[in-house]
């Protein structure tokens, strides 16, 4: 089987993305569930993962953070927002926060 150039750094790109979830989660779960767009099972379930589980689920060759089929439209209104700064940030929230909710299922953690 050929390996992609890129597994280490899409497996060290899980394991941040799974640590930093976590962070969030314990941090204030109401708003990591909102920024990461999961639900509370999703929620639980990353919470729970210990250093070994954590380890394997980063270990797979796919991103688990993942920009859904709506992204490209909202990434480049955030990209291209001519807002001054301050109003910036607050319309980038609300354009981020439109998305919808991915389905939490096909291995896609947030």
């Amino acid at each position: 089987m050929m390996t992609s150039p890129y597994v280490d750094e899409i497996q060290e790109m899980n394991l941040a993305y799974l640590l930093l979830a976590q962070r969030l989660l314990n941090h204030d779960r109401a708003e990591a569930m909102f920024r990461l767009k999961i639900d509370d099972e999703m929620a639980d379930l990353l919470v729970s993962l210990n250093a070994q589980q954590l380890s394997r689920l980063a270990g797979i060759n796919q991103l688990l953070c993942h920009f859904g089929p709506e992204s490209a439209a909202q990434l480049r209104q955030v990209a291209d927002n001519p807002r001054d700064q301050g109003l910036a940030h607050f319309h980038s929230s609300l354009l981020m926060a439109s998305r919808s909710q991915a389905p939490q299922g096909g291995g896609h953690v947030g």
